[in-house]
């Protein structure tokens, strides 16, 4: 199918599986629609089952998303506590486009919880509730891991996905550059089943090959054991003291053990200045998610916590997160308190889907799931970014049931592309136009340009600060310089080109690092300050657990909504930065 139909098939409001082999275009598409539907004033949620893959389309993880914290089923209990959840109500109610990405690694009783939810929050017996429901991924990528053994491994084999009427868009057109046709051409016999000799012959050329020097390579295993030898090994070559942290932990040892095996929560971290780390837990208050990956920069004195550089440059002092194993009832039955880090100059397969590498050291020869041949060399590229350690029989066998379901939902993908493709454009548009109009969106064609105007001068305005954006671990101090000039909030925004709530976050890190900062000139209006620190005074005075993160910190929701919701959160996490 073309890209240009597939969109056309998700403007009409259908419910849309859209999948295909590497170099389609999927996220392409994907990226089309979330644009055509802000142009209209509606705004989709996006998630993905990883931290990696959601930040890489720009959204959320499910289990953040739909407030579920762990969990893969949600049993009626739950699903009581979560219905009087305002912010849960504000979110899920108002819903109207839900795009979920790498679908293959969503299980079957996640997919089936996510429908449950919204049924309870829409108080509809559609399928999700009504919503429109979006699908992309590659159901030849590795298969979901469930914490719980299951009958059916996908989400395409329950009933819920028979009965919301997913109308396949399977892409067809190559877009990579020519570079990586030997790559695509490869991965495309994979999926056939048919790995040709002149295939095999590519393989073996990058045999331990030599790389380009500006690749930076990260490198992938099948087992966990060999990510952590290399990991360990990649530790021990960096001078300076290694530092040690071990997991504190309350409840019996045998919750306990199955917080550590249903996570990546790790017993002990050893950390030294310039480890390369990956984060494993999501934090969108502090910046990371599960997957952002970054290195330790020095270590805090007195708490000798690390601080951590991020990919984009922002530092991030990093604190201990708590795991917790509850029961049906919401009992909290263990806690784990770790910091959310591990070491990452290795990864496993499993843990790279959704990523996209320049280059990778790649060790196939342990092989132990079909599928993990295909998605390691999904995840590169073009072949000239291979360097292959060794492969065995199974490595590029991909599972049958999924051949299978390739060849028929192709054959589907065909007919929904010839009935659209042939559909007059009057009745097309009439068809959008109704979908829009149900969803509440805008079609005025005088206020959709408006609205696209804005849209792109604000992409215009990112990219210019992304271009102009100070060298890695500048930004602090550059904030720091204009606080000891007593810039205003709104002046460091002009100077620097960056939003007020980036500017604020600065702030906030440089007064953890230097408390004795004197910041009292940028002390929001007195009303506005006695608001905010009498609400934070009362919320404190409650002692209600879910109204504090895992170090302790007041949560800004609970603020926002004590002072009914009259004061943004701009103006609440700068009259923080002044309670006592």
């Amino acid at each position: 199918m073309k890209q240009e139909i597939a969109l056309k098939i998700l403007y009409s409001g259908a419910n849309v599986f859209l999948t295909g082999s590497a170099g389609t275009g999927k996220t392409y598409v994907i990226n089309k629609y979330i644009e055509y539907l802000r142009e209209r004033n509606i705004e989709p949620a996006i998630v993905a089952p990883t931290g990696i893959a959601a930040s890489h389309i720009g959204g959320k993880t499910i289990h953040s998303f739909f407030g579920i914290g762990i969990r893969e089923f949600i049993d009626d209990y739950y699903l009581n506590w979560m219905k009087k959840q305002s912010f849960l109500g504000k979110r899920l109610r108002g819903l109207k486009v839900l795009i979920i990405d790498e679908i293959s690694m969503v299980s079957p009783g996640l997919f089936d919880s996510m429908d449950k939810i919204l049924r309870a929050f829409k108080d509809s017996d559609e399928p999700f509730g009504g919503v429109q429901v979006v699908l992309s991924g590659d159901f030849f990528q590795l298969p979901p891991v469930s914490k719980t053994p299951q009958e059916i491994k996908f989400a395409w084999q329950t009933n819920l996905w028979k009965n919301s009427d997913f109308k396949i868009c399977y892409l067809a057109e190559k877009f990579r550059q020519e570079e990586n046709d030997v790559l695509i051409n490869i991965l495309d016999e994979i999926r056939a089943g048919e790995v040709s000799e002149d295939s095999m012959d590519i393989f073996r050329g990058r045999y331990k090959k030599k790389l380009a020097n500006n690749f930076t390579v990260t490198k992938l295993y099948t087992h966990n054991v060999d990510v952590d030898k290399m990991n360990n090994t990649e530790l021990d070559k960096l001078p300076g003291k290694n530092m040690n942290f071990k997991a504190s932990a309350k409840g019996s040892k045998q919750n306990i053990e199955k917080i550590f095996k249903s996570s990546l929560v790790q017993e002990e971290v050893n950390l030294k200045k310039e480890a390369m780390i990956i984060f494993i837990k999501n934090n969108y208050d502090k910046g990371y998610i599960n997957g952002t990956l970054g290195r330790v920069i020095s270590f805090q004195e007195g708490t000798r916590f690390p601080i951590v550089e991020i990919f984009d440059g922002r530092r991030i002092m990093v604190a201990l997160e708590e795991w917790m194993l509850e029961d049906d009832n919401g009992n909290v039955k263990a806690i784990v308190k770790q910091l959310p880090i591990k070491l990452a100059w290795a990864l496993t397969i499993h843990k790279s889907q959704g990523m996209t590498l320049d280059a990778a050291e790649i060790d196939l020869s342990k092989t132990f799931e079909i599928g993990q041949g295909y998605v390691a060399l999904s995840r590169i590229k073009s072949i000239s970014g291979l360097r292959l350690m060794g492969l065995n029989d199974i490595a590029l066998k991909v599972d049958e049931l999924v051949l299978e379901m390739d060849s028929s939902i192709k054959e589907e993908s065909h007919f929904n592309f010839r009935k659209f493709q042939e559909m007059a454009e009057v009745e097309f548009l009439e068809i959008s136009e109704q979908f829009i109009t149900k969803i509440g969106g805008e079609k005025s064609a005088e206020k959709i340009r408006e609205k696209k105007q804005e849209l792109a001068e604000a992409k215009k305005e990112e990219k210019k600060v992304s271009v102009n954006k100070p060298s890695k671990g500048k930004t602090l101090d550059i904030t720091k310089r204009m606080l000891y000039g007593q810039k205003t909030i709104n002046e460091m925004v002009k100077d620097r080109g960056i939003s007020r709530d980036t500017i604020i976050g600065h702030i906030t890190q440089i007064k953890k690092l230097l408390p004795k900062m004197d910041i009292d000139y940028l002390k929001p209006k007195e009303e506005i300050l006695n608001l905010v620190l009498k609400a934070a005074d009362k919320i404190k005075k409650d002692n209600n657990p879910d109204n504090f993160s895992q170090d302790g910190q007041i949560r800004l929701r609970p603020i926002f909504e004590d002072l009914k919701e009259k004061i943004s959160y701009d103006y609440i996490k700068l009259a923080m930065l002044f309670w006592k």
